[in-house]
Formats: C-alpha cells, sequence, structure tokens
C-alpha cells in the first residue's frame, strides 16, 4: 500500500479529506483546533516535497445550500495560524471557480474548498423531500441521487488533483463521497495521512494484538447504543467495566429499584443476554455496587451514597462511589491494556465527575506502569483532556463512532477505500 511517506509529492496537487468539523463561537470563531493542529503534519509534508494541497471538510449538519453558519470560510484564521501560511478560499467545493482555483494552484499552496456538505451528494442523502414522504419514496430518491448527480460530484472533486489522501479518522465510518467514493478515482495514488495512520495502528494493536489482561471501560448513558461494541468486545476483553446510565438498566434489569435513574426497560433482555455472554465466554464483568445519588440535576443538588440495587424513588444515580471508585481503579491497575469510551457519571458538573476522575488517574497511573492505554469517543476525551491527563496515555483517539464501529466489525469504509 502507498503511505504518505513513501509517495513523491513533487509538482502533484494533493487533495486531502480532513475533518475540520470544529466548534465555533457566536462570532464564528474556532474554540478548539484540536482537529486542525492534528491534519497540520500531512499538510506540511505534502508542502515541503514540493505539493500544492487541496482541503475538503465538512462542517456541521447544514440543511441548505449556503448556509453562512456553516461556511468553511471562518476557520481560515484558525488554519493559517496553525499552518503558518496562507490559505487560499473557493467559496465552493463545485463549480467553475474551485475547478479554476484548484488548476491554478502552485507548489507550497494550500487551497480550501467550501463546506462539503452543503451539497447532498456527499452523504447521498436526498433533500426536500416532503415531509409525508413514504419509505418507498425516500429510498427511490436515494438511489437516484446515488446513481445520479453523486457519481459526477464525486468525479469532479477528484478532477482536482493529482493524488487522494484520508486523513479524517472521525468520518471514516461513512461511506461519503470524500471519505469512501473518490478514492476509487486515484487507483494507485490514494494513501492514509499520518493522523489515519496512527488511528489505524493504535486500534490494530489494541484489538489484534493487546497485551493481556485487556480491560475496556465502556460508559455513557444507555446500553441501546453501546450493544454492538460491549458483544464485540467480548471476543477481544478480558473484562469489561460498566459504568455511566448504563449501570441502571443492568441494575434494574436484575430486579434492582433505580429511582428516577436513567433506564431503558426495552433494553433489560439485552442486559440479561449480555451478563449470560460474559460467563459463557469467561470474561469478567466489573460494576460498581453503590452509586452517588441527587436529588436534582445541578450542582447545588444534595447527594448522598446508596446501593445501585436500592436507589430511592425520588433520587437518580449520577456516578459510582467509594465502593464502585475503588473496585475500579484495583481492576485497572492490573491492567496492561486499557480502553476507554465513555465516562462513568455526569463528568460535566464538578460534583458528579470524581467517579470519572477516579478512572482517569488509574488509567494514567496504569500507563505510567507500563500499560497501553487507548482514549475514544468525545465525552472521554473531553473528560481526559478536563483532568489535565491527556500526556498520561499512551493514545488518545479523534474518532468516536469511528473507533465504536472499528472495534465493533474491525475495519471502516474509509479504511478499506485506502487498503483496496
Amino acid at each position: 500500500m502507498v503511505t504518505i511517506d513513501n509517495y513523491d509529492f513533487k509538482g502533484k496537487r494533493a487533495i486531502i479529506r480532513v475533518d475540520f468539523n470544529v466548534p465555533l463561537n457566536d462570532k464564528g470563531e474556532v474554540t478548539d483546533d484540536t482537529r486542525i493542529r492534528a491534519a497540520v503534519p500531512t499538510i506540511k509534508k505534502v508542502l515541503a516535497e514540493g505539493g500544492a494541497v487541496i482541503l475538503m471538510s465538512h462542517l456541521g449538519r447544514p440543511k441548505k445550500n449556503p448556509d453562512p453558519k456553516y461556511s468553511l470560510e471562518q476557520i481560515i484564521p484558525a488554519v493559517e495560524k496553525n499552518l503558518g501560511t496562507k490559505v487560499l478560499f473557493a467559496g465552493d467545493c463545485m463549480g467553475e471557480k474551485a475547478a479554476e482555483m484548484a488548476a491554478a494552484l502552485k507548489a507550497g499552496e494550500v487551497l480550501l474548498l467550501e463546506n462539503l456538505r452543503f451539497y447532498a451528494e456527499e452523504e447521498g442523502k436526498p433533500r426536500g423531500l416532503a415531509e409525508d414522504a413514504t419509505k418507498e419514496e425516500k429510498e427511490a430518491a436515494k438511489k437516484a441521487l446515488k446513481e445520479g448527480t453523486q457519481k459526477e460530484f464525486v468525479k469532479k472533486l477528484a478532477s482536482y488533483a493529482d493524488c487522494y489522501i484520508n486523513d479524517a479518522f472521525g468520518t471514516a465510518h461513512r461511506k461519503h463521497a470524500s471519505t469512501y467514493l473518490i478514492a476509487k478515482y486515484f487507483p494507485n495514488d490514494k494513501m492514509f495521512g499520518y493522523l489515519m495512520e496512527r488511528e489505524v495502528k493504535a486500534i490494530s494493536a489494541v484489538m489484534e494484538a493487546p497485551q493481556r489482561p485487556f480491560c475496556a471501560i465502556i460508559g455513557g448513558s444507555k446500553v441501546s447504543t453501546k450493544i454492538g461494541v460491549i458483544k464485540a468486545l467480548m471476543d477481544k476483553c478480558d473484562s469489561i467495566v460498566i459504568g455511566g446510565g448504563m449501570t441502571y438498566t443492568f441494575s434494574a434489569a436484575q430486579g434492582g429499584k433505580v429511582g428516577k435513574s436513567i433506564c431503558e426497560p426495552e433494553m433489560f433482555p439485552v442486559a440479561l443476554e449480555i451478563l449470560e455472554l460474559a460467563k459463557e465466554k469467561n470474561v469478567k464483568l466489573v460494576m460498581s455496587p453503590d452509586a452517588l445519588i441527587c436529588d436534582k440535576f445541578s450542582e447545588e443538588a444534595n447527594t448522598q451514597t446508596a446501593s445501585v440495587r436500592e436507589i430511592p424513588d425520588e433520587w437518580e444515580g449520577v456516578d459510582i462511589a467509594d465502593q464502585g471508585k475503588a473496585a475500579f481503579r484495583e481492576h485497572i491497575l492490573g491492567c496492561k491494556t486499557i480502553l476507554w469510551n465513555g465516562p462513568v457519571g455526569v463528568f460535566e458538573i464538578d460534583k458528579f465527575s470524581t467517579g470519572s476522575r477516579v478512572v482517569a488517574d488509574a488509567i494514567a497511573e496504569a500507563t505510567q506502569n507500563g500499560a497501553f492505554s487507548l482514549i475514544g469517543g468525545g465525552d472521554s476525551v473531553a473528560c481526559i483532556n478536563k483532568f489535565g491527563l491527556a500526556d498520561k496515555v499512551s493514545y488518545i483517539s479523534t474518532g468516536g463512532g469511528a473507533l465504536l464501529e472499528y472495534i465493533e466489525f474491525g475495519t471502516l469504509p474509509g479504511v478499506e477505500a485506502i487498503r483496496d
């Protein structure tokens, strides 16, 4: 497979799919440039070797074209600051102007295309359908889009460049025009950027040849969003630590009283199935026996500790308590490979964040002692950053949904498109 380190970029135009879906304030200013900084090494590599760069990305979920609120023009100052070079802006990703600017690009220059999602063709989802459109009508419209204008959209994007680089792991789980379909136009000139390459190597290290014991810490609010990944991990892990709102669904499924805690009664059969599957596969499930509970969802709430199976009617669980903290910490420190996806409490509220802090500290300590730790998913990354421990773990993934799908299915469309 061609890599960014063995490709000759001299005199070439490289179109790079980056993930510049960054948060903006009311003034359109970038408030967190992490994703922009992550793409810089790949861009600089191409420029340093005498190539020109065309950047393409999405931003938000615009419903119309164009929508100034989602224009990538707003992020140019942040991109220029991090790259240390001027960035040209096409004002569109289709049309004559974009094509002309791409064709005129000189070595060392950078061109940013407008938001890809200003076009329905990027996602392959038709727009403007009647609210009462039937399922059959929606499917027909989707088919027409994919067999018609989406092909032209992809062909046009590909025509701007001599080679294609995918450096947007966070969108690699989507079969979109810019992350999947475009790759076929560059059969011998497609490659991962440095960020994608690091992500694939880090996840492969965890999933294919982990040091034992291998523990996955899965948090978050709902069992329904984590079923697939929990089941997939059953064949990989020695143990799974379950925290967050999912705890109360597991408790209630076994006859526990969970008060006003978040709970999915419809998932009781699945929770019980997971418990049985763990026994069958000899995977240890670790859950907190106690919870920090509150009488209202705020920093001013009254709190107390209760058994996760005996939460009073008007109270709700928002974090693990002392027994859970001790159990989680001891378990994590005994592991050599650690995957963390999802906080174990409502970490956004300081009063309810101490459980997640204990988990983060334990992971950092285990890493210092030689364990490999992979942190993934927006909330887990926000946690590790909030606690100032980002430089104390082995690897922080830029993908949330992409990471989970990689774990569940063993690959991603955006990865396969490059490897094919």
